[in-house]
């Protein structure tokens, strides 16, 4: 499984089978991981738990992704990509049959955390596998392809899979989830182009890659970002009823997901030439999406408008964070993914949390100072990595 001389030579046109297998995986992660969210009421009945404990199926998920990404990565960082690939996606599917088969609430909790571990490590490599298959003016929208998966469960993903649960049953939902990753494992086998890893004697420790300049800052850029939106987002449904539309939750969130697609376009077309620029007018309209959705008096377009913008601007947030990342850690990149699966994984608990204690201590209108707070972080730290981090002009120049 080491690093092979002949692995797949860099393409000069865009291998779109390939980046939408990639994207695939990214999908399958997401929609294993929240699935029961949707169907915690089914799940709690059935074990015979607590809708609460029933809730730490998704909890243990994302602790698997992120204890396992970094130290997963490091160690197999000179190993070929193809297979690392396929490991993680027979983890989901292992994983997700012995959820659907346990009767065990212990049982349950350790195969989740299992399958958070193989999304983890799926994650890890993804930015880094999809940037390898391209020649250098290629790489940002390679990297918008395989990062579409993300987006596209949230807006679509999600829901179906908790409608299908409700229709099915909480158990046959994830026995259909372990057929697609099976599907989606022969395809890769078939199809999948390899990919060597790092030659041994390039093999870079995490402090090295964290030290490299830039590499801090985007991370803390990343957290902040990542942050400032799950406050909102994993409070959707509140602050709709809040906002005078709570029976609208559904359209909302669809409206958000397409808005999302179509900002990971928008960087997909940008971060090569204007990264720089992207993050930071990604930022700016985001706070005004928050002002929009916070401060303004409500209404169906006041709040529409609001969810266009916020989807816009997070939707390419993904592209652009691993993109600078990836320049900014050269021969690190599998390592600098795995620390933003960490930072995503470690943001979207931070923002839940954070979000719950506004929301017990003062009320669904103080998320928007605390959102505005944390994006005006993100966008000072942006600016001030322009020596390196977000440098300005074309990535295809330097």
């Amino acid at each position: 499984m080491h690093s092979e001389p002949h692995a797949q030579a860099e393409s000069d046109t865009l291998p779109v089978g390939a980046l939408i297998l990639l994207a695939l995986t990214g999908f399958a992660a997401i929609v294993t991981e929240t699935l029961p969210a949707g169907l915690l009421p089914q799940v709690a009945e059935d074990l015979s738990i607590s809708p609460a404990l029933a809730g730490q199926m998704v909890t243990v998920y994302a602790v698997g992704s992120v204890v396992a990404a970094i130290p997963l990565v490091s160690f197999t960082q000179s190993y070929a990509r193809k297979p690392l690939l396929l490991a993680a996606i027979v983890g989901l599917l292992v994983f997700d049959v012995v959820t659907a088969l346990s009767h065990s609430y212990v049982v349950t909790l350790v195969a989740r955390f299992a399958a958070g571990v193989a999304a983890g490590l799926g994650w890890g490599i993804l930015g880094g596998y999809a940037r390898r298959l391209v020649v250098d003016r290629l790489k940002g929208r390679a990297l918008a392809l395989a990062m579409i998966g993300t987006p596209l469960a949230l807006s679509v993903g999600v829901p179906l899979g908790t409608f299908a649960g409700g229709a099915i049953g909480w158990r046959t939902a994830f026995l259909v989830l372990a057929a697609l990753a099976l599907c989606l494992a022969g395809a890769v086998a078939w199809k999948m182009p390899d990919s060597a890893g790092q030659p041994p004697e390039r093999k870079l420790s995490n402090f090295a890659v964290l030290q490299m300049p830039g590499v801090a800052m985007i991370l803390a850029t990343a957290f902040a970002w990542v942050t400032a939106h799950y406050i909102l987002y994993t409070y959707v449904a509140p602050y709709a009823e809040w906002a005078g539309d709570g029976d609208r939750v559904s359209l909302l969130l669809l409206v958000f997901g397409c808005a999302a697609l179509a900002g990971i376009w928008i960087a997909g077309a940008a971060v090569d030439r204007h990264l720089r620029l992207h993050v930071l007018a990604s930022l700016a309209v985001f706070a005004s999406a928050t002002v929009v959705l916070g401060f303004l008096p409500h209404s169906d377009g006041v709040i529409l408008i609001g969810v266009v913008l916020w989807g816009l601007t997070f939707g390419g947030a993904a592209t652009s964070i691993q993109t600078a990342a990836s320049d900014a850690a050269g021969d690190g990149v599998d390592i600098v993914g795995a620390m933003l699966t960490t930072i995503w994984n470690v943001s979207i608990a931070c923002g839940g949390a954070i979000g719950a204690l506004i929301y017990r201590s003062a009320g669904i209108q103080a998320f928007f100072p605390a959102m505005l707070v944390l994006l005006g972080v993100a966008f000072v730290v942006a600016y001030a990595a322009s020596a390196s981090g977000f440098r300005p002009g074309a990535r295809t120049e330097r």
